[in-house]
C-alpha cells in the first residue's frame, strides 16, 4: 500500500447486528482498513446520509455487508494510499463517492474502488460535494435516462423536500419542465418552494390528487418520480397523463406498491424502474459522464445540494434514527471523528 502517515487505529460506527438503527448502532475503535487491488484509501472528510444507510442497518437493503460493518455509502474525502494496481498519483486527490461495504464512511477512514471515485467538484465544498453522488446521479437516470423529460413537461416529484426528492426538483428545473412538488409538512413545502418548485402540495393538508388536476387544468403530469411508494404511488397513478410516465425510485414509506396493470393499460402510462447502482456495473461510463454533467451543473451554480444539518460524527446515530422516521429536510452531512 503506497502513501504515508496513516493511523492505525480510528473510531467508527458499527452495526455487529442488524436492526432498528436506534439499537444496534455504536461507536467503536476498530482497525484502520488496508486497500486492496484497484482500491484506494480515503481520509474521510465529510459524509451525507442517505436512506440506504437506514435500510442496511436494518438488514432490509440490497446490498448486504457481513457483519460487523461501517454504515456510510456516501462521502467527500482525500486519497491517502493506494492499493495494488492503482498509480500512487491518486494520492492527494479529492475525492467523492461511495465506499465499498463493510467499511463505509462513518469512519475517519474508507476503502472505496479507485474506479468508482470521481473528482470533487471545485464548486462545492466538501459538505456540499459529500451529498452530490448517489442522490443527484439518482435524480440525473431519473429524468434523462429512464424518463426523457423534454422542455415544457409537467414534473412530479413526491418527498420533493427530501434527499433524492430535492434533487430532482433542481435538475427538473435545469432541462426546463414545470416541476409540481409534493412534501409531507409546512416546514417542508417552505423548503420546496426554495429549491424552485412552480407549485408546492403539502400533503398533511391538502388532497394531492384534487390539487394536482387543479394546477394542470385536468391534464395530470407527464412524469412523476416516486421515492416513497405507498399511498404517493396510488396518488401518481391517478394523476399521471395520458402516455406519462412514472419512474419508481424507491420506498422510503416502507410500503411497496402492487400495481393494478390493467389502469396502466387503460390510461397508456409507463412505470419505470430505476436502480441507479446497477449503472456503476452495466454502464461505469454513463455514470461517468453524468458527473461530468451534474459537476459543469454545480459549478455553475445550477445545482447545489439541500443540507439542512450539519452533525459532529458523535450525533450521527441520532442523526440515522430522524433519518428513518421520515423527519429531515434536504440532506444530514456528518463531520468526521477528530
Amino acid at each position: 500500500m503506497s502513501g504515508t502517515g496513516v493511523a492505525q487505529r480510528m473510531r467508527a460506527w458499527q452495526v455487529r447486528e442488524v436492526g432498528e438503527p436506534a439499537d444496534v448502532l455504536a461507536i467503536s475503535e476498530v482497525a484502520v482498513p488496508t486497500p486492496g487491488p484497484g482500491e484506494v484509501l480515503v481520509e474521510v472528510w465529510a459524509t451525507a446520509l442517505n436512506f440506504p444507510d437506514v435500510l442496511m442497518v436494518k438488514g432490509a437493503y440490497q446490498v448486504r455487508p457481513p457483519l460487523p460493518f461501517t454504515p456510510g455509502i456516501e462521502m467527500c474525502g482525500l486519497v491517502v494510499a493506494a492499493g495494488p494496481g492503482v498509480s500512487e498519483h491518486v494520492v492527494g486527490d479529492r475525492v467523492i463517492g461511495m465506499p465499498k461495504p463493510p467499511n463505509g464512511s462513518l469512519a475517519r477512514y474508507a476503502v472505496a474502488v479507485n474506479a468508482e471515485l470521481f473528482p470533487a467538484p471545485p464548486g462545492l465544498d466538501d459538505v456540499e460535494a459529500s451529498a452530490l453522488h448517489v442522490a443527484y446521479q439518482t435524480a440525473w437516470f431519473a429524468l434523462n435516462q429512464r424518463a426523457g423529460l423534454r422542455v415544457g413537461q409537467t414534473l412530479l416529484v413526491n418527498a420533493a423536500a427530501g434527499g433524492v426528492g430535492s434533487a430532482t426538483v433542481q435538475l427538473g428545473k435545469t432541462i426546463g419542465a414545470r416541476v409540481i412538488g409534493v412534501v409531507g409538512s409546512p416546514a417542508k413545502a417552505e423548503a420546496a418552494k426554495l429549491l424552485g418548485c412552480d407549485t408546492v402540495i403539502d400533503r398533511s393538508s391538502e388532497d394531492v390528487v384534487e390539487a394536482v388536476r387543479n394546477a394542470t387544468g385536468g391534464r395530470g403530469v407527464d412524469v412523476v418520480v416516486d421515492p416513497v411508494g405507498g399511498d404517493s404511488y396510488t396518488a401518481a397513478t391517478k394523476v399521471v397523463a395520458f402516455g406519462g410516465k412514472i419512474v419508481v425510485v424507491g420506498f422510503t414509506s416502507g410500503q411497496i406498491p402492487q400495481p393494478a396493470l390493467n389502469h396502466a393499460l387503460l390510461k397508456n402510462y409507463s412505470i419505470i424502474g430505476l436502480h441507479w447502482g446497477r449503472y456503476l456495473v452495466e454502464d461505469p461510463a454513463l455514470v461517468a459522464r453524468c458527473h461530468a454533467d451534474l459537476t459543469r451543473l454545480a459549478d455553475v451554480g445550477a445545482v447545489r445540494p439541500l443540507v439542512s444539518e450539519q452533525v459532529p460524527f458523535e450525533e450521527a446515530g441520532a442523526a440515522l434514527v430522524r433519518l428513518a422516521a421520515g423527519e429531515t429536510i434536504g440532506r444530514i452531512v456528518v463531520h468526521p471523528p477528530l
